[in-house]
């Protein structure tokens, strides 16, 4: 199998749900098939974090890969976020994304590790059985340096070297090991593509990556498209006139109180783009507000960024 491509932009798609809170299998074909039809878009992402992946029932998580798979058709490729605690049962896990359909795993770390930290060796255990056990391209997934379960460089070094890993998702958000880590992974493994998911500011990385793994993809996949090509470029100004326009955005959705309400921000940017009809999410998390909601809409407005006219069109 060919190595996925994702030089490019590679949305998070969030998981679209029924008004009574059952997964909206339509709807969310009609996110896969939107972004998948825009040229520089290389892969969908989804089961993560702005997908609720946790949230959702196996059968739920695997019936969404079928979805995405045939909503697709081959344009790119399907990417299942792996979140299993032990090694065992994330590899399990692999191996049934795999047979749904998914081409990549994004490895999600033991969230114990969040807590606790993890012993050295753990991490590069997880990625060998998820690919020896599934087959399924890895990426290799470096959280904030606020947690715990942010690798060291000696263990990122470790996993990018593996077979079967393809990419790594950079969310560090500690410019200071950004600058030394990122050019030591490349120079250990050349072909390692570099990915970032600074979606809160993306600015300060866009010269140094092959493209974004964002939750952002969703709402503003055009501009992030342009914001890529301006960073490969390394066109300074045009970069910074794109961030400058979605800035309004960034801050509305991304510069909450927590991350997690980002997701809920998502799906209300969504709403008012005519993707979704409506922004129903599922526990633990929790509606915005009117304030929020108003504060939202108002931000893509002040963006210049309108309604999806073409997906409404084909409707």
């Amino acid at each position: 199998m060919p190595t996925m491509d994702l030089r490019g932009l590679s949305p998070a798609p969030v998981t679209a749900f029924t008004r009574d809170g059952e997964v909206d299998y339509p709807a969310n074909a009609r996110i896969a098939k939107w972004l998948a039809g825009m040229d520089g878009v290389k892969s969908l992402v989804i089961l993560g974090h702005a997908g609720e992946g946790t949230f959702l029932t196996e059968e739920e998580r695997l019936k969404l890969i079928r979805t995405y798979v045939e909503a697709v058709d081959g344009q790119v490729p399907i990417i299942a976020g792996i979140t299993g605690e032990g090694t065992k049962v994330a590899a399990e896990e692999a191996m049934k994304c795999k047979s749904a359909g998914a081409t990549g795993a994004l490895v999600y770390p033991n969230h114990g590790w969040l807590r606790f930290g993890f012993q050295k060796g753990a991490p590069q255990d997880r990625y060998k059985a998820i690919w020896q056990e599934s087959g399924l391209q890895c990426i290799l997934f470096q959280y904030p340096d606020a947690t715990k379960a942010s690798y060291d460089l000696d263990t990122q070094l470790a996993i990018a070297t593996q077979d079967g890993v393809v990419a790594t998702k950079n969310g560090v958000r500690n410019m200071k090991r950004w600058y030394v880590e990122i050019p030591e992974l490349k120079k250990a493994n050349s072909n390692l593509q570099i990915l970032s998911c600074h979606d809160e500011w993306l600015l300060p990385t866009m010269f140094d990556v092959d493209g974004l793994l964002v939750g952002y993809g969703n709402i503003t996949p055009e501009l992030l498209i342009d914001l890529i090509k301006a960073g490969k470029a390394q066109n300074y100004p045009e970069a910074r006139r794109i961030f400058e326009r979605l800035l309004p955005v960034t801050r509305a959705v991304y510069h909450r109180g927590s991350h997690m309400e980002g997701t809920v921000a998502l799906k209300l940017g969504l709403v008012h783009r005519g993707v979704l009809d409506h922004a129903t999410i599922r526990e633990p998390l929790k509606n915005l507000g009117e304030k929020a909601e108003a504060e939202i809409f108002a931000a893509f407005d002040a963006a210049g960024i309108g309604r999806v006219e073409q997906l409404l069109a084909a409707e």
